[in-house]
């Protein structure tokens, strides 16, 4: 099932449940809804509380009987394959047409995760994945949609594409959007935080995404200069402004409305009227943002670097919290452009590059309070530094990201 008929599916859904009392079910082509009243929510239980949950609340034909609901699913399997170390059950749980998204890299197949998980696990043997939360829509007809949030830590006691072995421990978190039918899945898109790894293992991220640029030359990427660079304009026309739905407040609008004033218009000052004063960010390479001005800062360097990119909401899943005020939402993006600007990845290169992140937002009193952001940077400087020779050009490139500055010529 492709990620288009799931959504075709889904706004069918939507629009049939127009009369229900969840009437805000028909509003985005883009916004998606799950019923919480309908699944066994994460909340603040750890696995030992959720796992002896036995009470089942929603339909899973096709799926194996010990799973409740699809939250149920994604965290029982998870645990079952990645910490008790059943790999075999990635063959029960993932389709032979599984599609992997990771970084501006795709891979097909159910054996690309069973490869990549037991390299993972060799090289951090004793890893733990810690679910935080899961954001869901859908149902057992057309096909769930999940976004599962994850801290996931270990002891670097093998080696890896990083290199050998460091015997030093490592945290960083990992946001998986899954499309899920009868028991497999069959479309994934991995978002994990490689530079905080690369960093704490002690290894330069430059020479790293060097080495990824020349080892990963011939994998085909999902975004070529040469269909385009990214822009945020069409033709001469400037980027128009969202017109809001509903009068009242409506998750759906408020999410939208969020990311086209500040992302996609560029509207930083609007970041006052979107996030709590106290709200903070969990950024890449473990920074905790707490305030407006940390914000608004986070958002403009990241765009120093790629001034003119055009960014793009692909999906939004909405639940409601465990309040009537309070709201999960994940959120899928891509970011298109030229890196021409001196930002957060350092002196402009003119590489076209496309950064895939995720974003989990959690909404109260109609403002965000806490948000989780995660694409893969070490991904980013990979397209940064790839060209058609792989030569690499030690002139001074200056790489910034948290303080961590690096002139290439002195490694």
């Amino acid at each position: 099932m492709t990620n288009s008929v799931l959504n075709e599916t889904e706004n069918q859904t939507k629009a049939t449940d127009a009369e229900t009392t969840n009437s805000q079910k028909v509003a985005h082509e883009k916004v998606f809804y799950g019923d919480s009243q309908e699944v066994n929510k994460l909340g603040y239980s750890d696995y030992n509380e959720f796992s002896v949950n036995k009470e089942k609340k929603q339909s899973m034909r096709g799926f194996d009987d010990e799973y409740l609901d699809i939250i149920d699913y994604i965290i029982k399997c998870t645990h079952r394959i990645w910490e008790e170390k059943g790999f075999g059950l990635i063959y029960t749980h993932y389709s032979n047409r599984t599609i992997l998204h990771t970084g501006n890299i795709n891979s097909h197949g159910v054996n690309s995760v069973v490869s990549g998980s037991i390299q993972m696990q060799h090289a951090f043997p004793d890893r733990k994945v810690v679910g935080e939360d899961v954001i869901w829509s859908g149902n057992d007809r057309e096909g769930f949609y999940t976004s599962h949030r994850v801290l996931s830590y270990g002891t670097n006691l093998g080696g890896s594409v990083f290199g050998p072995p460091t015997g030093k421990k490592v945290s960083f978190r990992v946001i998986a959007d899954c499309i899920v039918h009868s028991n497999r899945i069959v479309e994934e898109w991995l978002y994990r935080d490689y530079f905080s790894i690369v960093k704490k293992l002690g290894i330069n991220p430059v020479e790293v995404a060097k080495k990824l640029a020349k080892n990963t030359k011939y994998n085909a990427p999902t975004f070529q200069g040469s269909i385009g660079s990214g822009d945020p304009m069409e033709g001469q026309l400037v980027p128009q402004l969202y017109t809001k739905k509903y009068s009242d407040f409506e998750i759906g609008d408020f999410i939208l409305e969020m990311y086209n004033k500040v992302w996609e218009c560029r509207l930083f000052n609007y970041v006052t009227n979107f996030y709590a004063d106290h709200a903070v960010i969990h950024y890449i390479n473990d920074q905790d943002l707490i305030g407006f001005d940390r914000i608004q800062e986070m958002i403009i360097s990241l765009f120093a670097s790629f001034p003119c990119a055009k960014f793009i909401i692909e999906r939004v899943t909405c639940n409601q919290g465990i309040s009537k005020n309070e709201w999960d939402v994940s959120v899928r993006w891509r970011l298109q452009g030229l890196h021409e600007g001196i930002g957060v990845f350092g002196k402009p290169s003119g590489k076209p590059v496309e950064i895939l992140g995720a974003s989990h937002l959690k909404v109260r009193d109609e403002k965000i309070v806490e948000e989780w952001i995660v694409f893969d940077a070490i991904d980013v400087l990979r397209q940064i530094y790839s060209s058609s020779d792989n030569e690499f050009n030690e002139d001074n490139t200056i790489v910034n990201i948290n303080g961590y500055t690096e002139l290439i010529n002195s490694l």
